[in-house]
């Protein structure tokens, strides 16, 4: 049985599979494609409204316990491209 996680963007419940893992590094959001850099990571579908829904709502701030705010462009560029 394939493990599930919760998308910080629309909080549905999907396979670990179907879900990007984003980590942090000084202070930026950096996309962990095959889901092992160490840390704290947060899971989001990798889809721009899920995205949007994620960094609106500062999920990604709560979900991986960091303060102040966190540049995503790095995960915005690379959601754009695949879209």
């Amino acid at each position: 049985m394939e493990p599930v996680r919760t998308c910080v963007g629309c909080r549905r419940r999907s396979p670990r599979s179907a879900l990007l893992r984003v980590v942090v590094i000084d202070s930026r959001l950096v996309p962990d494609e095959r889901a092992a850099m160490p840390g704290r990571g947060a899971w989001v579908h990798d889809t721009q409204a899920c995205l949007d829904a994620a960094v609106r709502r500062r999920a990604f701030v709560r979900a991986l316990r960091v303060s102040g705010p966190l540049d995503t462009q790095t995960i915005e560029q690379r959601t754009q491209r695949k879209g």
